[in-house]
């Protein structure tokens, strides 16, 4: 069993920055991801990063600006978050999951495909004004 912990969300004007973290406990994930949903759309993927290889996903949307990275030691994911937009305004989960082939490369490619979680946060929320 896994729990993600988030936090770091805030309010910020356009242009600032945030940092958010997700601390996970128990069994250690190899694929772990950032989502977000904006008010009345749905959960959209924003990056995920494999452990295995280092190997990152971002959408389109926030490539250039966001940054996924990964602790060991902390067993912790963040997401950096910079030159934030309105359109950024979401609460943001930390998803995560273990893949088991041993091939690291078909481990990662599964990963960054973005379709598959275990566990999912409880999320933070981010609100950028304009």
């Amino acid at each position: 069993q896994v729990r993600l912990v988030e936090s770091g969300g805030g309010s910020v004007q356009a242009g600032g920055s945030l940092r958010l973290s997700c601390v996970a406990s128990g069994n250690s994930e190899n694929c772990l991801s950032w989502y977000r949903q904006p008010p009345g759309k749905e959960r959209e993927a924003v990056a995920g990063i494999y452990v295995g290889d280092g190997r990152t996903y971002y959408t389109d949307s926030v490539k250039g600006r966001f940054t996924i990275s990964h602790d060991n030691a902390k067993n912790t994911v963040y997401l950096q978050m910079n030159s934030l937009k309105p359109e950024d305004t979401a609460m943001y989960y930390c998803g995560a999951h273990r893949f088991t082939s041993r091939s690291t490369s078909i481990n990662s490619a599964a990963c960054l495909r973005m379709s598959v979680w275990s566990y999912w946060g409880q999320g933070t929320q981010v609100t950028v004004s304009s």
